[in-house]
């Protein structure tokens, strides 16, 4: 018992030692340090060129040729949700939501358990501009994987059954995500953006305009749209040219093209008109206000585009501008950002975030400062490098995998891009000066133009938003109709 007692009390003291002698050093560890350190000046990386060919129905096939274990494979059609007929919209949407969901020779749960046993994945879906349905297996499979693309591209059968089942659960998805103020916000300032041109639309469509489609709908813009001149197959990983080029032949090769001439490029053209509005969607039962600040921005192919991707990194992500004065300094709302999407036409620039109630106007001015600041003051190198940074680290990020390289370069090829943009990308962003990017903003992110909505509870915010902005517009939420660019239900006459 004596000697148990002695070895602990032994055992204590060199523990007491010990702690003494690595305590500092831990504490000296554990301190943050104060500032984080400078980024690393960015490598130069060369990715393999692209080679490419047309087959003979019209088809342009991609190859990017890149050691690894995978190969994916995109099949692009060049147009998305722009091309939905305004009374129909989220056509498109549901068009490339039901494309896997049965072919002539399969059914939803055999495509599925097709991909299942290549041990890969399939995805479709649409966006602006363009509609992709893809697959990603392990380069032995890349035949099969094939197969079974070509197979739902080609051949989907849009069962009457399928409709009605994704009808519902996209009423019922909308059903909910108007129910949030920022999803309302969002929708709203599209049609504030874009009045009644394409880009206006949701995206997802309304809960009128998704039960007014028709399986006729969705056949009759499955062959307008999905034809092998009209198309883009890209094939990037594991895969040597010559084999990629024997597959496409083989499973795309007999893909006919309709004899019926293509889509008027003509029905892309946005004719949006600058100007200002600031708008409130009443909602009294919001827990909280979104606000959100809009206006028209560029396209992809805009000279200027590197320059707008650096200046709405200086506004978003977790160290920009907006996030540090709203969140960080001010304890506003737990986040806000910017996005500047560059579509094949002008595509928007918006800024948002939530906030209480009664901190809606405040927000309001705070977005609309840090973006005048834009123009008014030179971004700081101290400020600008590690923006940069963030902009080539996500862009070389996106490219580790044969998924992320295909999908860059079936973009440049969707919007016309040479392909030598991709080498070329990281000194372009670091070519972006102080000066560029005051220039942008005075110019292309202008208050004159921006305009601003806040969906939450009115009487909370509304005195303080009107002694800023006394032209403001209150449209309750009852009231309001998101088919149309005037927002407002018709009110029935007797």
């Amino acid at each position: 018992m004596k000697r148990f007692s002695l070895l602990m009390r032994l055992s204590a003291q060199l523990g007491f030692i010990s702690a003494c002698l690595l305590t500092p050093s831990l504490v000296q560890a554990q301190t943050p340090q104060a500032t984080p350190p400078p980024p690393a000046q960015p490598r130069t990386v060369q990715f393999p060129r692209p080679v490419e060919k047309t087959l003979a129905n019209g088809l342009r096939v991609i190859v990017i040729e890149k050691v690894g274990a995978l190969v994916s494979g995109q099949l692009l059609i060049k147009n998305g949700a722009e091309a939905d007929p305004i009374e129909l919209a989220g056509l498109s949407n549901m068009v490339a939501d039901l494309i896997t969901k049965g072919t002539e020779k399969r059914s939803a749960t055999e495509i599925a358990e097709a991909v299942e046993a290549l041990g890969g994945s399939l995805e479709s879906s649409a966006r602006w501009d363009s509609s992709r349905v893809g697959v990603s297996v392990i380069s032995s499979k890349i035949g099969p994987a094939l197969e079974i693309l070509a197979d739902v591209v080609r051949r989907p059968t849009f069962k009457e059954e399928e409709v009605e089942r994704l009808r519902q659960q996209t009423i019922d998805d909308l059903t909910i995500e108007l129910g949030e103020p920022s999803s309302i916000a969002q929708y709203v300032a599209a049609r504030v953006v874009f009045g009644d041109t394409p880009y206006a639309k949701p995206m997802s469509g309304t809960t009128e305009s998704i039960t007014r489609i028709s399986r006729n709908d969705i056949v009759q813009f499955h062959g307008r749209y999905y034809r092998p001149d009209h198309a883009i197959l890209v094939l990037g990983g594991d895969i040597k040219a010559a084999n990629a080029f024997r597959l496409a032949q083989q499973y795309f090769g007999d893909w006919k093209k309709p004899a019926s001439p293509l889509p008027p490029a003509s029905a892309t053209k946005l004719n949006a008109s600058p100007g200002s509005r600031v708008i409130v969607v009443d909602k009294p039962d919001a827990g909280q206000a979104a606000v959100l600040v809009a206006r028209t921005g560029i396209t992809r192919r805009d000279t200027d585009y590197f320059t707008g991707i650096v200046a709405n990194s200086v506004l978003s992500g977790y160290s920009g501008r907006l996030n540090q004065e709203i969140r960080i300094k001010r304890g506003l709302s737990y986040g806000a950002g910017s996005t500047l999407d560059a579509r094949r036409e002008t595509g928007p620039f918006s800024a948002s975030t939530q906030t209480k109630n009664t901190t809606a106007a405040v927000v309001a001015d705070l977005l609309m400062h840090e973006i005048t600041r834009l123009s008014t003051e030179p971004v700081p190198d101290v400020e600008m490098v590690p923006r940069k940074a963030v902009v080539a680290g996500n862009f070389a990020r996106n490219l580790e995998t044969a998924a992320g390289l295909v999908n860059q370069v079936g973009s440049l090829a969707l919007h016309g891009i040479g392909f030598d943009e991709i080498n070329r990308y990281l000194g372009n962003v670091q070519g972006v000066t102080a000066a560029n990017l005051q220039r942008f903003a005075a110019a292309r992110l202008g208050a004159k133009e921006t305009n601003i909505i806040v969906v939450g509870n009115a009487k909370e915010f509304l005195p303080a938003l009107k002694k800023q902005y006394p032209q403001v517009e209150v449209i309750p939420v009852a009231e309001l109709d998101l088919n149309t660019a005037l927002l407002r239900k018709k009110q029935a006459t007797n």
